[in-house]
């Protein structure tokens, strides 16, 4: 795989890292690539952390990476709101985080539905049926209905907990009107921006994941390889997204030989 491809784009949870813990080895994979000047990238939609925390975090694990090299879905979620909505007033299913870096770009957080024009929803683990009541009334009042990802479920050490999707599905029940747009995997708003960074040809690059329907799904879509690891979610695999490779982890990259 270190001969066939040239860019590198990995998924983080369930990847190269679970929980507060480094997936074993990852961390040579890493700098191994950094190494051979490979071009490496980090994808995410998980929206708990900023890119800081992210590099701070895998920096303090021993990755030999940049801060420029990590994307997650609220970067990509916020260049789409400063371009098309500047300064209106949201509602977020989500937690403090996101809050506060939507807020950096002069967007302003409110709870009144009527004052509402968007409905921004991720990873929310303060999520409380009041919160779902403000967005619902929000979208019945003509808001918009954006998601910063559309994961089911997010992976943690000891299994997974509800994510972004379970929500979207909440609400798209409860008001019977449909999500709009998303800014995560597999969206073509986080490929341009994985673009934009590697400015490599898409059948030079592999994307490596443990979701099927965001990082397999991604790769499908714009024609890139895919690696699927067996460290993050359960999957369970169909006839219309399916792998290049199946890998048990990140560190089969540096042992496995493909034609």
């Amino acid at each position: 795989m270190l001969n066939k491809y040239n860019a590198f784009i990995f998924d983080l949870d369930g990847t190269i890292y679970r929980g507060e813990n480094l997936i074993p080895r990852s961390d040579l994979v890493v700098n191994k690539l950094k190494e051979l000047g490979k071009k490496v990238v980090f994808i995410s939609n998980k929206t708990t952390g900023s890119v800081d925390d992210y590099f701070n975090f895998l920096f303090r694990k021993g990755l030999n990476i940049e801060k420029e090299e990590i994307i997650n879905s609220t970067v990509v979620t916020q260049e789409f709101l400063m371009n098309n909505h500047p300064g209106e007033y949201y509602f977020a299913i989500g937690e403090r985080t996101f809050i506060n870096e939507i807020n950096k770009i002069g967007l302003v957080f409110t709870s009144d539905p009527l004052k509402t024009k968007i409905v921004l929803v991720t990873l929310d683990r303060t999520l409380d049926y009041s919160k779902l009541e403000v967005a619902a009334k929000a979208l019945e009042n003509g808001a918009r209905f954006y998601a910063a990802n559309i994961d089911d479920t997010c992976p943690v050490e000891g299994g997974e907990i509800m994510d972004a999707g379970s929500i979207i599905t909440a609400l798209e029940k409860r008001t019977h009107l449909k999500l709009e747009k998303h800014f995560g995997k597999p969206s073509e708003f986080m490929m341009n921006k994985i673009n934009s960074l590697i400015k490599i040809d898409s059948q030079e690059c592999l994307l490596i994941g443990d979701r099927v329907e965001t990082d397999i799904a991604m790769g499908n879509k714009f024609n890139i390889d895919t690696a699927l690891v067996s460290t993050g979610v359960t999957n369970f695999l169909n006839g219309k997204v399916r792998p290049t490779y199946k890998i048990k982890s990140v560190y089969d990259i540096l042992q496995r030989k493909v034609k």
